[in-house]
């Protein structure tokens, strides 16, 4: 008996609409809905570790060629059972290095494959660089969902980059007062944040608006999405922010120990954030290891503490689950959401892509065996 599994590349992704963020939206919400349910599963024996990373050393070994640990230089996987109408494992293959600018390179080069659950035999292998780009920005997409106040207009954008742009695009699907969206960008380099405004207005027409700092793209803004680089981190006040804020934090966020405790922290997972810092053990201070200086490392790093009680964070499935009693509570509430990313994001959104592709007969099939090998007759 053979096996064989579809091959997707970039261009053959883009064909199946790995792009098209309105329909990834849909599916990460459903996947939110099945987290809520518990149907799901991703790494380590408790079922929600985000993944495995090598650390590299800081100091060269000697006699090895091993790589010396520099700014995001990492490999991870992310391994991910998700149920429903999915029912597929899978798993995010990458490796980064900021260096990679130099070579002409993404920061992350990345690929997803998909098995079946039962077998283990593969169903496709992919580029995924695309794929979690476009997963990532949806999943603020929905939290806006969810937690957006019923007059939220106004879009503060920190940091001009890929993820503001995804998580822009879904921000704008999921708006309720769309028509009335108006959208204050910053960026380090001002000319960045006016190519960006230029680019989403093609896309997402709106008052787009280019301002000088990360108190502008704050202060009176409903929504603030914090898209900034864990190198260079944006500080963000607590009097900056508008009763009834959403603040959804997917980059570096400098926000003081004092405005989380006085706020509403929402998770995608809190059980996956929990579990790093239960890996972590005895050297909490090196939440800020992972990931490049992850988002929720701050929140963690008070959890440690004892600053901060983990008993009064919620997740998205939850709130998904049951808006009244997990979800917002007045118009004045602020909220911060902290994403970490999840393996059972990339399956979901893989998945759908490669529905599509074998709809349209997009890829390559590419034969693993004609016969298989050490099979028992």
């Amino acid at each position: 008996m053979s096996m064989e599994f579809l091959y997707l590349s970039h261009e053959d992704m883009i064909k199946a609409g790995v792009l098209n963020m309105k329909k990834c939206v849909e599916t990460m919400d459903e996947m939110f809905q099945l987290l809520g349910k518990g149907d799901y599963l991703m790494g380590s024996p408790y079922g929600n570790h985000h993944g495995m990373m090598l650390w590299f050393p800081i100091e060269p070994v000697p006699g090895t060629k091993i790589p010396v640990a520099g700014p995001d230089r990492r490999f991870m996987c992310m391994p991910a059972y998700l149920g429903g109408r999915f029912n597929v494992c899978g798993n995010k293959w990458y490796g980064s290095n900021v260096e990679n600018a130099k070579k002409g390179l993404p920061r992350s080069i990345l690929t997803v494959n998909l098995n079946d659950p039962d077998t283990g035999a593969p169903l496709a292998f992919m580029s995924a660089n695309l794929l979690s780009s476009t997963r990532t920005g949806a999943v603020p997409g929905v939290a806006v969902r969810y937690l957006q106040s019923s007059n939220a207009k106004v879009i503060g954008i920190i940091g001009a980059g890929a993820v503001s742009r995804t998580s822009l695009m879904a921000i704008m699907e999921t708006l309720k007062n769309r028509d009335q969206a108006e959208v204050r960008v910053y960026d380090i380099f001002r000319e960045k944040a006016e190519a960006f405004c230029q680019e989403m207005n093609e896309s997402y027409p709106a008052k787009y608006t280019v301002v000088d700092s990360s108190r502008a793209a704050t202060e009176d803004c409903d929504i603030v999405s914090c898209g900034a680089s864990a190198l260079a981190p944006v500080p963000m006040n607590e009097e900056w922010l508008k009763p009834g804020v959403l603040v959804l934090v997917t980059g570096a966020a400098d926000v003081t120990e004092e405005t989380y405790k006085n706020n509403t922290v929402v998770f995608d997972n809190w059980k996956m954030h929990a579990e790093w810092l239960a890996e972590l053990g005895d050297h909490p201070e090196r939440c800020f290891s992972i990931n490049a200086g992850h988002p929720s490392a701050p929140i963690l790093m008070m959890v440690a503490k004892k600053q901060l009680d983990p008993d009064t964070f919620v997740s998205l499935g939850d709130v998904i689950a049951d808006p009244a009693g997990k979800g917002r509570k007045s118009d004045d509430e602020k909220i911060f959401f902290v994403t970490g990313g999840m393996g059972t994001e990339d399956v979901a959104w893989g998945f759908d892509c490669y529905q599509e592709a074998l709809r349209q007969g997009i890829g390559q099939k590419i034969t693993l065996w004609e016969n298989p090998p050490f099979a028992k007759k």
